[in-house]
């Protein structure tokens, strides 16, 4: 199984392998070094307000099995307004962003897309990294990068910082980190989702 968190220019930022293909997304997660910064509590300044009101974290959108974190803004299980139905179309929009970079990934390089059960969980790692940097560099020579320079993150220790820990897991301030950006979408006009001039390239024609 591999974690990924990519951007709508198909950039890779973040990839983690290693557990077994039985665990889900919330066991990978645990143990992939995503969090890391989040869990020290050392995690870099990326503020923004939204709805009257300020956060000092980014977020992911996430689909409805991960956990109530701050970190995370979770995807509706049940539409009941309009507004939802509004912000849950966006964030649809968004996710294929990861889903667009996985395809391009197995087609370019269909090594991924084979078997590897008879491979050592070594090898495996480093054909992974193999392909996604190759991806990365035929994205910047594209002149398709948002930020074509990337500054890699030191090594972050795992310490267990509990006032870290405590906000991070902060149920209230969950809900409400999903609620703000839901009340701002409403407000704004999507019917560049609609447009098929406005939708991006297909896998097909990235490869």
């Amino acid at each position: 199984m591999i974690e990924c968190v990519a951007s709508y220019d198909l950039w890779i930022w973040h990839s983690f392998f290693g557990p077994p293909g039985s665990n889900n997304d919330v066991n990978v997660l645990q143990q992939s070094s995503l969090f890391q910064n989040e869990r020290n509590g050392s995690v870099p300044d990326s503020s923004f307000s939204v709805n009257g009101h300020d956060y000092k974290r980014s977020y992911y959108l996430t689909d409805g099995i991960y956990l109530r974190w701050v970190a995370f803004v979770k995807a509706y299980p049940h539409l009941v307004g309009q507004y939802e139905k509004k912000f849950k179309r966006l964030q649809e929009a968004a996710s294929n962003d990861v889903e667009r970079a996985f395809g391009v990934l197995k087609e370019k390089w269909k090594i991924l897309d084979r078997p590897l059960q008879l491979w050592t969980k070594k090898k495996i790692k480093k054909v992974v990294a193999t392909c996604t940097i190759l991806h990365n560099m035929i994205i910047k020579d594209n002149r398709r990068a948002i930020s074509p320079v990337h500054i890699m993150d030191p090594p972050v220790p795992r310490v267990y910082n509990p006032e870290a820990n405590r906000k991070i897991t902060d149920e209230n301030m969950h809900h409400r980190l999903r609620y703000d950006p839901t009340a701002h979408v409403s407000t704004l006009d999507l019917s560049f989702l609609d447009d098929p001039a406005m939708q991006p390239p297909s896998v097909a024609s990235l490869i």
